[in-house]
């Protein structure tokens, strides 16, 4: 009995906040604004559209322009590189102690 009476008395803590609302603005509802409201907002709109036109075009920025040099040479096609992978592969040395028996 008292764990119910425990579980209205908590409904009724969360849910009297909540019903004591005026109004909550659901989805898609329009509200009615006002001449001045109206005219404040094509105001901020008309600032909006004058701050973004004043900023200057900028070019492309390269993150990694500083880790390339501007003449490295430009990448081989992968027949190529395939072929020059094999024959650059480094040769094994022989051992110093081997050499000197």
């Amino acid at each position: 009995m008292r764990t119910v009476a425990a579980a209205i008395l908590l409904t009724a803590f969360i849910a009297g906040p909540a019903l004591a609302q005026d109004h909550v603005q659901r989805y898609r509802e329009e509200i009615e604004k006002s001449p001045a409201d109206q005219a404040n907002e094509q105001r901020a709109q008309r600032a909006y559209q004058r701050a973004i036109n004043s900023v200057p075009d900028q070019k492309p920025v390269d993150p990694w322009g500083i880790a390339r040099s501007d003449n490295a040479p430009k990448a081989a096609p992968k027949a190529h590189a395939k072929s020059a992978a094999k024959t650059a592969a480094p040769k094994q040395a022989k051992p110093a102690s081997a050499s000197a028996n």
